[in-house]
């Protein structure tokens, strides 16, 4: 038994991801204002391809929002059209 599946993110739109997003920014109290941008990036070396940017956040609110972002960063990549990702 190998742990194979333990790499495994789940697939997920733009759309998905930025609902996913604000609903966990929204669940902390230092997070409810952050405004975010999500974007499609190249796949990296680590397997990352999107990326997210922070706006508006308040100081005592920055490693929160950090955090709450690199937890749904490790749990899912962008689910590509296939004529996108044939491509690619």
């Amino acid at each position: 038994m190998g742990l194979a599946w333990v790499d495994k993110k789940e697939r997920a739109t733009l759309d998905e991801i930025r609902i996913r997003v604000g609903h966990a920014l929204q669940r902390h109290p230092l997070c409810r204002n952050v405004q975010f941008d999500i974007m499609s990036v190249a796949r990296t070396a680590r397997g990352g391809n999107w990326t997210i940017s922070l706006h508006s956040v308040e100081p005592e609110a920055l490693w929160e929002a950090s955090d709450i972002v690199a937890d749904i960063q490790a749990a899912y990549d962008l689910d590509m059209p296939a004529e996108l990702s044939s491509a690619a």
